[in-house]
């Protein structure tokens, strides 16, 4: 079975704005058609309600002199008639009446409404309040029998007509004429408006869609690229994986070959150049003794040059065992920490306190040697310089995922200040930063004058074990 494609930014894009557009294009074709069913016939309306004002009017103005109580005496009938047949104007109206101000219809194109009286409703009170009123009637009021017989709907237009002396509304003239030449005349109108709205919709919707195609097919390009990027990436993360593991054992065994080196080179100096010194010593003694009595000058030198041999003799021995490592390999992490800390202390007769967290039983050889390195230079340091005061030594693993032993050793001597002090030119601490960093640690130096000193190192736990040392 094959899977569907999704659809492509430009794809979504173009069904969207294509229901939106429809959807729009309607929505203002609706508008539109409204505006111009409603222009159109108020337009036709006040044309027709200035021509009645203008022929009807005069024929109305008994009726500001009599008042609607003199009835058709007011209304020259014989005038409207005339107009309503032999004019223009009866081509356009199909049915006329004149209303009073009281509801009383005192013309009708249907003599049977003449002197009845109705109510005055909406379009017909608002005629008598001064406007010209518009609409498509459906012909269902009590006076429209007669047009309701012969036509389904009307316009039907209310226009005042006045006083010429006075401008006061003296009746209203209402007239109804068919919609078959207007409605044509609104279907071509809305059946242009249609086809505008409709190409410009079109040609919005296609230069939108051209854009957005353009900028989804770059998308899509860019998007294959960093596809192609990420592969890339991912190879080279592989690779640098395994090279990482590569330096990670590298450095592992660097460090046990480097204790292992240094042990030697302990062994070396105490069987070579401390036994040549010694059996040196054993001869200046005899010759000291042999030309004791007879060149008192001579036995000074002699007791000279043993002094200096014998210094040599003890620094030598000094070096040697700084440089061997106790035998570590065998005992637990914390067990190491231990040793280190006691060697101290019986060296310097200096208390430390010392906090162990929850540790692991085991931790690789080459963490072991660098945390056994950096307590013993940095007790030494602090002993050194701070003269042990308040010494310090914590130990415990990270509590996150990153299973991580952190070494922290800290006095109250009188610190130093890091911005004006070189500190990593002393070779101990550079001994020891690059012991650290060079199994993947990090190695802090924090000191203030006069709040003491604190050497921190986070060494991984995950460094490759060795087996050849």
């Amino acid at each position: 079975m094959v899977a569907k494609r999704p659809f492509t930014l430009a794809q979504q894009y173009m069904f969207v704005s294509l229901v939106v557009m429809l959807g729009g294009m309607l929505g203002i074709g609706l508008w539109i058609s409204q505006q111009i069913e409603t222009a159109v016939t108020n337009r036709t309306a006040a044309v027709t309600a200035l021509y009645v004002d203008s022929y009807i009017s005069p024929h109305l103005q008994g009726l500001a002199a009599g008042g609607a109580e003199s009835g058709d005496t007011a209304v020259n009938v014989t005038a409207l008639e005339r107009l309503l047949t032999d004019t223009s104007l009866g081509t356009q109206i199909v049915s006329f009446k004149v209303w009073s101000p009281d509801g009383v219809v005192l013309y009708a194109t249907n003599a049977e409404l003449i002197g009845q009286q109705f109510p005055l409703e909406e379009g017909l009170a608002a005629a008598f309040a001064g406007d010209v009123v518009t609409e498509v009637s459906n012909l269902d009021k009590p006076e429209q029998a007669l047009e309701r017989e012969r036509f389904g709907t009307l316009i039907e237009t209310y226009a005042p007509s006045r006083d010429a002396s006075s401008d006061t509304i003296i009746a209203v003239s209402e007239f109804y004429q068919t919609s078959d030449g207007l409605e044509a005349e609104i279907r071509s109108a809305q059946y242009r408006s249609w086809l505008v709205v409709g190409a410009v919709m079109i040609s919005v919707y296609l230069l939108l869609a051209g854009i957005v195609g353009q900028a989804s097919r770059t998308i899509v390009s860019q998007q294959d690229e960093l596809k192609a990027n990420v592969a890339r990436l991912n190879e080279l993360l592989q690779q640098n994986e395994v090279l990482n593991g590569r330096v990670r054992r590298a450095a592992a065994r660097y460090t046990a070959l480097n204790e292992k080196n240094l042990s030697r080179i302990s062994a070396d100096l105490h069987d070579g150049p401390a036994q040549d010194l010694a059996l040196a010593l054993l001869r200046i003694e005899s010759l000291s003794e042999a030309v004791a009595a007879d060149q008192p000058e001579v036995r000074r030198d002699f007791q000279t040059i043993q002094l200096a041999a014998e210094s040599a003799m003890n620094e030598l021995r000094t070096i040697s065992a700084g440089l061997r490592l106790p035998e570590i390999a065998p005992l637990g992490l914390s067990e190491t920490i231990q040793r280190a800390v006691h060697d101290f202390e019986k060296k310097t007769y200096c208390d430390v306190t010392l906090t162990l967290g929850q540790l692991p039983e085991q931790a690789p050889l080459p963490v072991k040697i660098t945390a056994y390195r950096v307590l013993k230079e940095s007790l030494a340091n602090s002993f050194r310089h701070a003269q042990g005061a308040g010494l310090a030594v914590g130990v415990y693993t990270s509590q996150d995922e990153s299973e991580t032993l952190i070494v922290e050793i800290s006095d109250s001597g009188p610190g130093f200040d890091l911005a004006g002090t070189a500190v990593y030119s002393r070779l101990g601490l550079v001994g020891m930063r690059e012991r650290v960093e060079l199994l993947g640690g990090q190695f802090e130096l924090h000191s203030t004058p006069g709040h003491g000193t604190t050497i921190r190192t986070h060494l991984p736990l995950s460094v490759p074990e060795v087996d050849d040392v």
